[in-house]
């Protein structure tokens, strides 16, 4: 079995997530595919809501674009807990691309509504300073948070 992870180097920090391939394997086939072509590399953290989650992934940083496809949905039974990596979508449950979250904290709200996938094993403490940053208007923060590059790698089990 591969296990694979992705480390967002980013300008507060690493952070490194593993995936949950048995559980959401388009999602994370959908996100490792991005990653090692480089689409992230660049973008910004568009959205951070402190206890909440820090959001992602949008080619544009405005939390409209996309990769220009949709994932269709694979919700599951994992709980949206601190450091859970979830595809971000419109209203439109199928509607997920390459924008994504991490839970800053426990959002079981979410729970059955967004595709969780993935799960922070290190980098709490940038999770944290991103979650900490100056906000400003619409939940961006006031100095951009750039993901200089997301790096593939797998290792067998």
């Amino acid at each position: 079995m591969s296990n694979t992870q992705v480390t967002l180097k980013t300008s507060a920090g690493d952070m490194t997530v593993e995936f949950f391939e048995d559980k959401a394997p388009k999602h994370v086939e959908n996100f490792t595919k991005l990653a090692s072509e480089g689409f992230y590399n660049g973008t910004i953290f568009h959205r951070v809501i402190p206890g909440f989650m820090i959001q992602g992934g949008c080619p544009d940083g405005t939390g409209m674009g996309g990769p220009g496809w949709n994932v269709d949905a694979e919700f599951n039974d994992t709980p949206h807990a601190r450091g859970i990596l979830s595809m971000a979508r419109a209203q439109d449950p199928n509607s997920a691309g390459s924008q994504f979250f991490i839970c800053h904290a426990d959002a079981n709200f979410l729970d059955g509504q967004y595709t969780a996938f993935g799960r922070l094993v290190a980098g709490e403490e940038t999770l944290d300073a991103i979650a900490g940053a100056a906000i400003g208007a619409n939940d961006r923060p006031v100095e951009p948070v750039t993901i200089e590059s997301a790096e593939v790698t797998s290792t067998e089990a």
